[in-house]
């Protein structure tokens, strides 16, 4: 008997023969819990909407969005409050969605930063400080993985639960502001997970709410999604912002686009061949999909 067969036969034997698992009778599903708009109340020129996330090695993207155009896409940063050492400048877009247009939306990268430090940082030259804190240089480092989000009273049950863990990264595999095409809440939501994904990084991917496709419109879809979450995929060799890779404290995360063409002749599959080709194990011990 072949060996891939046997090994297939005891897999089957193994989902058989194993306990079964009942949800507890007292599991009561919980109702679902009304949508938390969130504004800004502060000038137009002070950013909002601030989120970090990882870029290349020892570097971090800040991105942010201003009501005002003319705010100047640059970050200062230092390792003590009100005190910045160091800048940077970036750039800025934005988008219309129908009859919907989007504030500047600014992204700036900075570094090279030193691992696990805090980081106190000004946007765009006024505003509000904010603080993030850099991933470890060494094992152990600890992830916090989360999927549809939406921005409900749950979400922010959520949040809360999370900001209590000292985590280092948190990963968004799809999901983010349930938009569906209301523009309005991409802003809603970027202000609602700010005082979150302003202090550790997010990396995230897309999933089937970021989509806003409209046919002959908006054919390719993902517009507000790629506006405002850009993630390090050309740093990864990927010419898609749906899917990339990256490296943190010895592990090579791979997050992969659901709802962009995975089949064998695709750009996504070609570039997952050659991704998982050059992973190094011995300095990414730990490969994560």
């Amino acid at each position: 008997m072949p060996r891939s067969v046997l090994l297939l036969l005891l897999l089957l034997l193994a989902v058989v023969f194993l306990p079964t698992h009942h949800a507890s009778v007292d599991f009561t599903r919980q109702p679902p819990r009304p949508l938390v708009y969130t504004y800004h109340d502060g000038p137009e020129s002070h950013p909002q909407q601030v989120h970090v996330s990882l870029v290349g090695k020892q570097y971090m993207r800040v991105s942010w969005v201003t009501e005002e155009r003319n705010v100047a896409s640059i970050v200062n940063y230092g390792k003590f409050p009100g005190k910045y050492d160091s800048s940077a400048t970036g750039n800025s877009t934005s988008y219309h969605y129908f009859l919907y247009t989007s504030g500047e939306i600014h992204h700036v990268t900075i570094g090279p930063l030193d691992p696990a430090t805090t980081y106190y940082y000004r946007c765009g030259g006024s505003g509000p400080e904010f603080n993030f804190q850099t991933p470890p240089v060494n094992f152990p480092i600890e992830f916090v993985v989360v999927g549809d989000l939406g921005q409900t009273e749950w979400t922010s049950s959520t949040l809360e639960h999370i900001n209590a863990s000292n985590y280092d990264v948190l990963l968004l595999p799809g999901d983010l502001s349930y938009a569906d095409t209301q523009q309005p809440l991409w802003d809603s939501f970027g202000r609602l997970v700010q005082p979150y994904a302003s202090r550790r990084p997010w990396m995230v991917t897309q999933g089937n709410h970021e989509q806003e496709i409209f046919p002959i419109i908006y054919p390719k879809g993902f517009k507000a999604y790629n506006a405002r979450w850009p993630m390090p995929h050309e740093e990864s060799g990927s010419n898609s912002n749906l899917y990339y890779s990256f490296d943190v404290v010895g592990t090579h995360i791979i997050m992969l686009g659901s709802y962009t063409d995975f089949s064998v002749d695709s750009d996504q599959y070609k570039w997952l061949t050659n991704d998982l080709a050059k992973v190094d194990r011995s300095l990414t011990p730990c490969p994560v999909v």
